[in-house]
């Protein structure tokens, strides 16, 4: 299916609620999605116990949408986080809904440098009408 997908990978976050939070992080996903117009169908998040007893541990989670989905994953140990923000357009051209909430992701999150990748998926093809 045509869309855009953004895969970005942030380093050096601010130090926060969100690398340590499932919850905070399902509420800025969620939110960030619907914001924009997204159809939020479900979501999964999970918390992560420090690796050695002495830190706070990571979070990740997926946001599945009508339109397609979001990931994310954090490592407060390195203060980074990876997204994947993939929005179908099936029926219209929903890059500019993708692109906004990649935005306000990385406005949150707030690293110091980021590796960002956009990839155009699909081609235009007619779609077929099924004959009952």
């Amino acid at each position: 299916m045509k869309g855009l997908h953004i895969i970005a990978d942030l380093y050096t976050c601010q130090k926060g609620e969100l690398l340590v939070s499932s919850e905070k992080l399902r509420e800025l996903c969620v939110t960030a999605c619907r914001d924009v117009g997204l159809t939020v169908l479900g979501d999964h998040f999970y918390q992560f116990d420090g690796a050695d007893g002495t830190q706070q541990g990571g979070a990740t989670g997926a946001v599945v949408l009508a339109e397609s989905h979001l990931a994310i994953h954090t490592w407060p140990e390195r203060d980074g986080a990876t997204l994947d923000v993939y929005v179908c357009n099936y029926t219209s051209d929903n890059t500019a809904k993708a692109e906004a909430v990649y935005k306000t992701l990385v406005k949150a999150l707030k690293p110091a440098d980021v590796l960002v990748e956009r990839v155009m998926r699909g081609k235009d093809l007619p779609l077929e009408k099924r004959v009952a």
